[in-house]
């Protein structure tokens, strides 16, 4: 799959394709049922299928000091738009420049005219253009005057609502990751190049690949149970603390995984960690063997959640 951006020409043999628009961050189950739609009408008329999606998010543009709240980095969604059936990911670089483009003008200059697509799938509540001024009704009414079919998909909904990126959010940042794996169809993972930290875990008998959170969603701290994947395929079952470890000073976020039965070298290699399930909040611990102690339990209590767990790479 390739990967295209907003600042240089398509290239012509992906001019005429389906692209699906969206931001799809987290590319949720309603994220994939526009990419479904739009995946059958490029089959069903031969085409090839683009999606499309905004680096950085709008909000980081709007709300540049807001917490961070990123489910996936562009490099997860190629690989899932990949998985999905796209041929192509395409970037729109998002600036206040592009915020300033009118919703007319996105939609015949940019999509019609700039990516030459031939059909736009969306999600029904998908907004854009300046102040978010369009919706699907103008994409659909400006689309047809610079001939440009589109078409909406209706959201996906459970017993609890429509199905979306904020409620996953809600979900992780409550520790329930079951429901977050549930909206996403597959468990919420934290992907990053495992760093040197102070080995204060190899020390006590649990060396930790440290990974940094960056710009990701912080879900609640404290213990999980977790599967690592590594780029080779490999699956790592182990428990993890995601937090600032108030036992040692000074206090320092990271994501730090335990892998049970591994005594390999992860040391600069990139690693996907999922959330398969919150054991408890993080503590602070009087002394090293009291925490060694409480170590061991969660690292029981992970191995027996993991064993009741299918593996989801």
């Amino acid at each position: 799959m390739e990967r295209l951006t907003s600042d240089r020409p398509i290239p012509d043999d992906f001019r005429d394709a389906v692209v699906a628009l969206g931001n799809f961050d987290g590319f949720h189950r309603g994220h994939q049922a526009v990419v479904s739609r739009a995946r059958a009408i490029a089959q069903a008329e031969q085409r090839r299928l683009i999606v499309a999606t905004f680096s950085p998010h709008p909000a980081q543009i709007f709300r540049p000091g807001a917490p961070s709240f990123r489910l996936t980095t562009l490099d997860q969604r190629e690989a899932l738009f990949a998985a999905a059936g796209a041929d192509a990911m395409l970037v729109f670089h998002f600036d206040k420049a592009m915020a300033a483009v009118s919703a007319s003008d996105f939609v015949c200059d940019w999509l019609a005219d700039r990516i030459g697509a031939a059909v736009v799938v969306t999600g029904e509540d998908f907004t854009f253009g300046q102040a978010r001024s369009g919706n699907v009704s103008v994409l659909g009414e400006v689309g047809r005057a610079c001939g440009l079919r589109t078409e909406a998909v209706g959201a996906l909904a459970d017993e609890d609502g429509p199905i979306s990126s904020s409620r996953i959010r809600a979900a992780l940042q409550a520790g329930d990751c079951e429901t977050a794996t549930r909206l996403l169809s597959r468990p919420f993972a934290i992907e990053g190049i495992v760093g040197h930290g102070d080995k204060l875990g190899r020390t006590i008998g649990y060396p930790t690949a440290n990974i940094a959170l960056d710009d990701y969603l912080r879900p609640a701290y404290g213990i999980y149970a977790v599967r690592g994947v590594l780029d080779d395929g490999t699956v790592l079952g182990g428990a993890a603390n995601l937090g600032v470890r108030p036992t040692f000073e000074p206090p320092k976020e990271l994501l730090e995984p335990y892998f049970f039965d591994f005594s390999g070298d992860l040391y600069g290699q990139r690693i996907a960690v999922q959330l398969i399930h919150y054991i408890r909040s993080e503590a602070k611990f009087a002394d090293l063997d009291t925490l060694v102690a409480q170590m061991e339990r969660d690292c029981a209590e992970a191995k027996r959640i993991l064993a009741a767990t299918p593996a989801n790479p």
